[in-house]
């Protein structure tokens, strides 16, 4: 059986595929920035002098690494209003990778943190300084540029599985394919478009993360 291939179609699906990858990049972009916040202060928690705060962060992290993404969501979004809390689709879309990017970044963060030497907290603490500004002036910028490779990488790994969102009716770039290739029936080439979207997106990503590395952590922690 031959197939021929038809992007007659492209010009007009165009507009929905910018508008899907438009916002997979705004709920990368948002998660991205809270389970980075998130992970900093988690990895801070299982290494901070209190006990109980340290098995509560341990079994957040246990349980969200250990359960699909796609029960996760569907918590959120369909579970939580039996309890008086509805989310419309975005916001439940952005919760729900956001805790579960932080439960991966916590031990990414938590390796580069134990990756500095001890005896540059010491000697900082020697100068009078106080331990917050230690951690947050010293400690974390180090232990972000140690890990930046691998912090992209889980970044990257977000995007794509934002298209999972589709499944509440998130118009990602996933969904405007999926709408896209019901209405054109050329399944073939919606999804090998939305592929090289993707690809490019990600490539893009990456080096705009790179690019932001030596600018904001300056060259000595490159």
């Amino acid at each position: 059986m031959r197939y021929s291939l038809d992007f007659n179609w492209l010009w007009d699906g165009l507009g929905p595929l910018a508008y899907g990858a438009g916002t997979t990049l705004a709920l990368t972009a948002s998660t991205s920035a809270l389970g980075i916040v998130l992970s900093v202060l988690g990895a801070a928690a299982r290494r901070g002098p209190y006990p109980w705060l340290r098995k509560v962060v341990g079994l957040y992290v246990e349980v969200m690494r250990n359960t699909p993404f796609l029960v996760q969501l569907f918590f959120i979004f369909f579970g939580l209003p039996s309890l008086g809390l509805r989310l419309d689709p975005i916001s439940a879309a952005v919760l729900a990778m956001t805790l579960n990017m932080a439960a991966y970044t916590i031990e990414v963060v938590g390796a580069g943190l134990d990756a500095i030497p001890r005896g540059q907290k010491e000697a900082a603490q020697a100068l009078g300084l106080r331990p917050r500004l230690v951690f947050f002036k010293i400690i974390l910028p180090q232990a972000l540029a140690i890990i930046f490779p691998a912090l992209t990488s889980q970044i990257i790994i977000m995007m794509l599985e934002s298209a999972v969102v589709s499944q509440i009716s998130v118009r990602e770039l996933a969904q405007e394919a999926d709408l896209l290739q019901s209405r054109t029936f050329r399944s073939f080439e919606t999804y090998l478009v939305a592929t090289l979207i993707y690809l490019s997106m990600s490539a893009a990503l990456r080096r705009l993360l790179f690019a932001g590395k030596r600018r904001f952590l300056g060259a000595g922690l490159a």
